[in-house]
């Protein structure tokens, strides 16, 4: 009798680890999964995000403008030569009147040889913008002396803490600025925007654009003074969460790392960017370069 009873015993011993260990591998399946996913395709492809922006205050000659913002190319971490030529060719596909990329387009653990650095030169400079093409500074970016000679030669205007003017078609223009990345910088961003401001106080120009690399800054700056601001760094949190959003966001882009803010009159879009940095995953956030489509 009590072998019976002590078989009965073992059966549902044996039962119970066997729904133990069927559970136990269904989950380290399911993570594993993600963890693949996350790293090796997750962080491929490009998705083309656009946005309508409407403002009375465009010159008419400027009206139906496209804009291409792109960020955070991190080059050499999970972003090579094939994924770089990739996003060139999307973002000529959408025919942008201006290019736009604010910062970070060397990954800081990137070990930079000529090799590299003639890579990125001849993809960016087959990017095709009928008005110009701008850049500005990332924090990674500070890693490189070669950063100014690769954007200059990808015929990119390095904005690097100043401004420009754009016309089209009459001789009123828009006006953009760019600020390099402050987490850098021995220069308050107030100094760096005084210093802007005495330039530019006898511009007459109606719609102005701000580029910015770490959008935090924004409440550190008259922001109303802008109609539209990029900003990059966030990489709209990198690892993203059905319902909960971004889960790791970093320094200056605690307070603004989602898509798009209204600030006032102003608004901010935050770029989602192309690569990845600390850590070579994305999750819920494919690379992404942005397209604006600004109107009256």
């Amino acid at each position: 009798m009590n072998d019976i009873v002590n078989d009965e015993i073992e059966k549902k011993d044996h039962k119970k680890l066997f729904k133990f260990l069927k559970i136990f591998f269904t989950i380290c399946i399911i993570i594993s999964g993600i963890v693949l996913y996350s790293r090796f395709i997750a962080t491929t492809g490009i998705v083309v995000k656009e946005y309508k922006v409407n403002s009375p205050t465009i010159p008419s000659s400027f009206d139906g403008i496209k804009i291409a913002h792109v960020s955070d190319i991190h080059y050499g971490r999970t972003t090579n030569k094939k994924d770089l030529e990739y996003l060139v060719k999307k973002i000529n596909e959408t025919k942008p009147d201006i290019v736009v990329f604010t910062g970070d387009l060397i990954d800081k653990d990137t070990s930079l040889n000529e090799d590299k650095i003639n890579e990125i030169i001849d993809s960016l400079s087959k990017i095709e913008a009928k008005l110009g093409k701008y850049s500005i500074k990332g924090n990674h970016d500070y890693s490189f002396n070669e950063f100014d000679e690769i954007i200059s030669k990808s015929n990119f205007t390095n904005l690097s803490d100043s401004y420009d003017l754009i016309y089209n078609e009459s001789n009123i223009p828009i006006l953009i600025v760019g600020l390099n990345s402050n987490l850098k910088s021995d220069i308050s961003i107030n100094d760096k925007m005084s210093s802007i401001d005495n330039e530019i106080k006898d511009i007459n120009s109606d719609y102005k654009i701000l580029l910015l690399h770490e959008p935090d800054y924004v409440d550190d700056i008259d922001y109303n003074k802008y109609n539209l601001i990029l900003a990059g760094h966030s990489h709209g949190g990198q690892i993203r969460l059905p319902i909960i959003g971004s889960i790791i966001n970093p320094t200056k882009a605690k307070k603004y790392h989602d898509e798009h803010y209204s600030l006032n009159s102003s608004d901010l879009f935050v770029s989602s960017g192309v690569g990845t940095s600390t850590i070579s995953f994305r999750l819920f956030n494919r690379p992404s370069f942005n397209l604006y489509r600004i109107s009256k």
